[in-house]
């Protein structure tokens, strides 16, 4: 299996965008804690969350000659694992076809775009700290349909529910999971 360094070395090759590199150590951080709750390889789990978008900034059409086709055909050459690639291919199962099917993709689909909440929920906080964010104003800011107004929340309750976790559940594990990645997510805050 490829190493994380070597995951990382491709992220940051392809990857020039700060908030980008961001999305997906946080999604590696939700899929090293999901693996450890359903008794999976963390290691594993967390190279496709780190990988998942790495080719999005050079191939941000979402599309059969775009993200995540392109990128799956530059990890193949890479070597990198069927089982990895996949998985990165069923978090656009509407241009893959590649449906959610084993625990790791479906929690990949579940985890992607809740992450990115989570950073704009806090991201709004005076201190800019993950730290600062409870379970109870992430759910504040769900409520408001304006707020992170792109992020498809009924996607994420379906994803949640392939799971069966229970959304707040599901929140408040991604949630934990970044807040342990604060330093390297740079979302530890700003000094009063």
């Amino acid at each position: 299996m490829i190493s994380r360094e070597q995951a990382w070395d491709i992220v940051t090759e392809y990857t020039e965008s700060e908030s980008l590199l961001r999305h997906m150590l946080a999604v590696e951080a939700a899929m090293r804690a999901y693996a450890t709750r359903f008794d999976a390889d963390p290691e594993l789990w967390g190279i496709t969350g780190l990988l998942h978008d790495f080719d999005y900034e050079q191939n941000p059409d979402v599309s059969v000659e775009g993200h995540p086709i392109v990128g799956s055909r530059i990890l193949r050459e890479r070597g990198v694992s069927e089982e990895i690639i996949t998985g990165i291919l069923a978090h656009a199962e509407e241009i893959t076809g590649v449906k959610p099917e084993t625990p790791m993709q479906k929690t990949l689909v579940a985890v992607d775009e809740l992450t990115g909440f989570i950073i704009a929920v806090a991201l709004v906080r005076p201190s800019k700290s993950i730290l600062d964010v409870k379970l109870k104003s992430i759910k504040k800011k769900w409520k408001d349909k304006t707020f992170a107004a792109p992020v498809n929340r009924a996607e994420i309750e379906h994803a949640a529910e392939t799971l069966e976790v229970p959304l707040d559940e599901h929140i408040t594990l991604v949630l934990e999971a970044m807040k342990e990645a604060a330093e390297l997510l740079g979302l530890v805050g700003e000094p009063a």
